[in-house]
């Protein structure tokens, strides 16, 4: 019965890893495209890895698992 107390707790911890996960990736793609387009040509190579590293987030997270966690409509 502990086990399974504890479980369910590490259980519930990585579904909201998971979550959170989604949101900053979301959020650094959004500001990332923001700066590739209107950045300079140094900041432009900096957000290109934001973005690369955003797309991965939201690839392994899931895209709505932030938004359904979180209850944001």
């Amino acid at each position: 019965m502990i086990f399974y107390n504890y479980y369910e707790s590490v259980g519930d911890g990585i579904e909201y890893l998971r979550a959170l996960g989604s949101i900053v990736g979301m959020l650094g793609l959004i500001v990332s495209l923001i700066f590739f387009i209107f950045g300079s040509s140094r900041a432009r190579g900096y957000f290109l890895g934001v973005m690369v590293t955003s797309f991965i987030l939201v690839g392994v997270c899931g895209l709505y698992t932030g938004i359904k966690y979180f209850r944001i409509y």
